[in-house]
């Protein structure tokens, strides 16, 4: 029986947790209900455009609005879920105490640069507060207030994250270690200005670098370099941070992102996924190597629906392995071919990569989507040789082998999954619908398809597929609006200006420009990922680019697909770890198989990056 000292402090912590489950709930309540409203405004608006020909004019105005809120309510989700993108090949080899200081140190510095955009946040309420909205004539405030919201909701969740998973010591330590280090910047604030251009070296590299390399995710390293940057080494205030922020999450071709996430989660609940591959496997399961050419073609229909590789890998994945691990295929190809699945696919619309590209760069949507097709094509193309060359030998006789009737049957059956794709592609691609329409309208059909013709719905999973659309939203909404704000912070500092200079004198021209850029992705996307790399990135090297004489939609295609290659490339790339989480395959048995399938993609790299047809000749 515990002592009566005991009693009260575990009494406390019983009211603790109770206190943190009950705010995380009413967070994860409030991010789900704005995903639910913003496709229940979306969409009517939508009937009322294509159906009755009258639109609602405020519609868009106030998507904005909920639109900020769901990313940074999503964002807070997030961070107490653990799901913010970060790099962790540094710190995953280490010793359970180790880990635990290093995560004390990453959520310490975290709580810092929120603590540090709390009054800049304030500011830019303040200054937002004066203005009204042009169509509803609502105080610009309430966007304020989202960012200000959002900022201490973050606040709070990251020192619960740490109340909850460290002991005072780590957390002392690591209070200790941050003060330590924002005190010394302070002091040494005025001779930091003097350093020049090199103080992009010090912030931008050193601490990005130093804070990924602890854990840190990576949006939040972007926030802690670009306001390190501002507070210690210029004279600009703060209140610029939130500023560009909220101007990075709040693009109207961003509305898309939650949308096709939500509507990739709803493909799997409604039956769509595995009707379509049951059809496929009908087709060519039989054959050497049919299992996997069918992976690789769902993962073409599917892919960039979801929003995220992890849920695409994850519909596919399941239905297809244990048959493929019955026929003799080993554990590592399987994995190995699933993870390259997923780079093959990056650039098939509708990607949200594709969708950020077009929000940074003012490429048109339309163009990427067309352009995307026929690279993903190739990469197919390099992957089934590679297919056809590791099964020669697979045993297929026990396979089953469909009649006519019956592939006619399954083709009936799976029509109106099939339809899915084609319809969300051409649609954006024929100028039809925008990304936003187009996402609203696949949510609508693929409700009504699992309601009324699959009859498979599982209302129970709905809930929790709102929060975790929340969550995903909202980290790649954060990290576009951390990216836009480091982002403007280099090209004030003069670094473009630098960057071109050192591009021009590439040597090979053209060439060697696109073949530098395509390396360059390569590393970005295996530390950064695809989206807050071409936020980060993609103001500063498309006009460049252009510049050059290169087709914008070629170069978006190389740099989506090489970024793809690095996020799916060991030991850095975090996709190649998904990939064995869902086959559930260690890493160390799924690494030896995957050079064979590297080496096939990057040849199809290669022929897209040197070869503009692929990317333009259907423009």
């Amino acid at each position: 029986m515990p002592a009566r000292s005991d009693l009260p402090a575990s009494s406390a912590r019983k009211t603790l947790r109770a206190l943190d489950r009950g705010f995380s709930g009413l967070v994860e309540f409030a991010a789900a209900s704005l995903v639910v409203a913003e496709s229940v405004l979306l969409g009517s608006n939508t009937v009322a455009r294509y159906v009755f020909n009258d639109p609602f004019a405020w519609a868009d105005e106030l998507a904005q609005l909920l639109f900020i809120w769901l990313a940074v309510l999503g964002a807070a989700v997030a961070l107490r879920r653990g799901e913010h993108m970060r790099l962790t090949a540094l710190v995953r080899h280490l010793s359970a105490s180790q880990r635990a200081l290093i995560d004390a140190i990453a959520m310490m510095l975290t709580s810092a640069v929120l603590l540090a955009m709390i009054l800049p946040c304030y500011h830019h309420f303040e200054n937002l507060a004066v203005g009204s909205s042009p169509v509803m004539e609502i105080s610009e405030g309430w966007r304020g207030a989202a960012v200000l919201a959002g900022c201490v909701l973050m606040l709070v969740t990251a020192l619960q994250n740490l109340a909850r998973e460290c002991d005072w010591r780590q957390m002392l330590f690591a209070a200790l270690l941050v003060g330590a280090a924002g005190t010394a910047l302070a002091w040494f604030g005025p001779d930091l200005e003097d350093l020049g251009n090199a103080n992009l070296l010090l912030f931008f590299v050193v601490f990005v670098a130093a804070a990924m390399a602890l854990g840190v995710p990576i949006a939040f390293c972007f926030m802690l370099g670009t306001v390190s940057f501002i507070a210690f080494a210029t004279q600009i205030p703060l209140s610029i941070v939130p500023d560009r922020m909220d101007e990075g999450m709040s693009h109207i071709i961003l509305l898309a992102v939650p949308l096709f996430i939500l509507l990739g989660a709803l493909i799997e609940v409604a039956g769509l996924a595995r009707v379509m591959i049951t059809f496929l496997v009908s087709l060519i399961g039989h054959r050497r190597g049919g299992l996997q050419y069918v992976l690789l073609g769902a993962m073409y229909l599917v892919s960039g629906i979801s929003g995220a590789k992890a849920a695409d890998m994850a519909a596919v994945a399941p239905t297809l392995f244990p048959e493929m691990l019955k026929r003799g295929n080993r554990e590592g190809d399987l994995t190995s071919l699933l993870s390259a699945s997923a780079v093959m696919s990056e650039t098939i619309p509708p990607s949200i990569v594709l969708i950020t590209v077009g929000s940074v760069t003012g490429v048109s949507i339309a163009a990427l989507f067309t352009g995307g097709l026929m690279p993903a094509v190739v990469g197919l193309i390099a992957l089934c040789v590679v297919v056809y060359v590791q099964t020669r030998g697979e045993d297929v006789s026990h396979a089953p082998h469909y009649t006519w009737t019956q592939k006619a049957w399954l083709f009936v059956v799976a029509l109106p999954s099939l339809g899915l794709p084609i319809v969300i592609r051409s649609a954006v691609v024929k100028g039809v619908a925008t990304a936003t329409e187009v996402s609203t309208i696949g949510i609508i059909y693929t409700v009504l398809v699992g309601l009324l013709v699959y009859r498979k719905f599982d209302w129970r999973r709905l809930s929790p597929i709102l929060v975790e659309t929340a969550s995903l939203s909202g980290a790649i909404l954060l990290v576009v609006g951390a990216a836009t704000a480091m982002a403007w912070a280099l090209t004030q500092s003069g670094f473009s200006v630098e960057l071109v200079k050192m591009l021009a004198v590439v040597p090979g021209g053209k060439a060697g420009f696109l073949l530098v850029s395509a390396a360059a992705f390569i590393i970005l996307g295996s530390v950064l990922e695809g989206v807050p790399a071409i936020v980060l990135f993609g103001p500063l090297l498309f006009p460049i680019a252009a510049q050059m004489g290169v087709n914008t939609v070629h170069y978006a295609m190389i740099a989506v697909f090489a970024m793809g290659f690095g996020l799916f490339t060991p030991p850095f790339g975090v996709g190649f770890y998904l990939a064995c989480a869902i086959g559930r395959v260690s890493p160390d048995v799924a690494i030896k198989s995957v050079w064979p399938h590297l080496a096939a993609l990057l040849v199809a790299l290669i022929l897209i990056t040197l070869i503009p047809w692929i990317s333009i000749g259907f423009l």
